[in-house]
């Protein structure tokens, strides 16, 4: 039987399946479950806070602050022991009303939302959009003025005596403009080469910016080319699904099964896979449910926070609370399947199902996975479409429709199919 998805399913199903998983947790979400999330949350934020209080109180302080503590402490273990009870209660809510859940729903796919339109992202350059500016042209500095120390002799018996003392001074001063003249000089020589250099640089960094804006931009281009022919291969492969679908093509009626069965969220605590094989001769859809072995049930029945260990204690729920309620999500899930594709296929070219529910678990015997089928039945579409789904006892349905049903589907009893579904 058919197995993976098509590309036109796994594409609805990624489009579709968490905007169904929101809209069913909104609809079981358990308001208790909220409300004690809320007060853990902030019974735990006082204990922290007492905490704190605690180890920066005084001596005398010290034994009062201790007992606020132990009392918030206990507090925010009661609060967590009722968040994981209100949580466990959502959990079960969701398992006791998996076929109640779909029957608000309209599983009919029109495929037409299926077709897909490009919206590509404007291209952003950042900072590579931006063109530098260039840099100041480079100015000589003014040309150095020499300037004669003072001290020169103004008398004559000073110019007698300090002649040659000022000469001296002078002439140091002479050679020392002369060199920072010769610096300002060769600098002033250099100016046009700098200049040069200066401009080359930075069009050799406006080039560079270019090549990576170009770069970028074939990036982005190439990145909407390929989203087209992604989109493009799509609705060509939508168009082909419904011309095939309009001759009842066993292919393209199963892939339409297979995006029906896509859209079906159940709980993530009691997860479903479905395998299917349409027969366009007979018009039969042969579907096999795959639902998790009781082991993988929920099996608690309430937490509760123990004073003397300060631990959260889980106590177990009764067997036979189990196995009620695991036959009843085996039977629910079964007549689920039925509704959803039959709703769904309003053209009506599937005309009747035969569907067995399995679920596979560690046979102690042989130590390997075993498939175990608990639930076997056929029905037409007139039948089915009989049944009043909201008032209806699951297990009472599949025995009106001569459903073979394992006596315990917990205990992994298996149902006899050596006859097949029908047999």
């Amino acid at each position: 039987m058919a197995k993976k998805r098509g590309f036109l399913a796994e594409v609805n199903r990624q489009l579709q399946q968490d905007a169904r998983r929101r809209e069913q947790a909104q609809r079981q979400a358990s308001r208790a479950h909220a409300t004690a999330q809320r007060n853990a949350d902030q019974a735990a934020r006082q204990a922290e806070r007492a905490q704190t209080q605690l180890l920066r109180a005084t001596a005398a302080e010290m034994k009062r602050a201790e007992q606020e503590f132990k009392r918030l402490h206990v507090a925010a273990m009661e609060a967590e022991a009722e968040a994981r009870n209100a949580e466990l209660a959502a959990e079960y809510e969701q398992i006791d009303h998996i076929l109640e859940a779909t029957l608000g729903v309209d599983d009919y796919v029109d495929l037409e939302r299926l077709r897909r339109v490009a919206d590509h992202p404007p291209f952003k350059p950042g900072d590579l959009g931006v063109p530098a500016l260039p840099p100041p042209p480079l100015q000589a500095p003014p040309e150095p003025q020499f300037v004669a120390p003072d001290g020169a002799p103004k008398r004559l018996s000073g110019m007698l005596r300090g002649k040659k003392k000022y000469a001296e001074v002078l002439a140091q001063a002479q050679a020392e403009h002369a060199t920072v003249h010769a610096s300002w000089k060769a600098g002033v020589d250099a100016l046009p080469g700098r200049q040069q250099s200066q401009a080359e640089e930075f069009q050799r960094a406006e080039r560079d910016r270019q090549a990576l804006l170009e770069e970028s931009r074939k990036a982005h281009d190439e990145e909407c080319r390929r989203n087209d022919a992604e989109i493009a291969e799509s609705n060509a492969a939508l168009d082909q699904l419904i011309t095939n679908l309009g001759y009842d093509v066993e292919g393209a009626v199963q892939e339409y099964v297979s995006i029906v069965l896509g859209n079906s969220v159940f709980p993530d605590c009691f997860p479903v896979e479905h395998e299917f094989e349409f027969a366009s001769a007979h018009r039969e859809l042969t579907l096999k449910v795959a639902v998790p072995a009781p082991t993988a049930m929920p099996s608690i029945r309430e937490f509760k926070y123990v004073k003397a260990k300060d631990e959260i204690a889980s106590t177990p729920l009764p067997q036979k609370d189990q196995k009620e309620r695991y036959a009843s999500a085996v039977a629910q899930v079964a007549l689920r399947t039925l509704h959803e594709v039959f709703e769904a296929d309003r053209a009506g070219r599937i005309q009747t199902i035969s569907l067995t529910v399995v679920t596979e678990a560690l046979d102690p015997a042989t130590g390997r996975m075993t498939q175990t089928p608990l639930v076997a039945v056929a029905s037409d579409r007139d039948t089915f479409g009989n049944l009043d789904l909201s008032n209806v006892v699951p297990a009472a349905t599949l025995g009106h429709l001569n459903a073979v049903v394992s006596t315990n589907p917990f205990g992994l009893v298996p149902i006899d199919t050596s006859k097949g579904v029908r047999g």
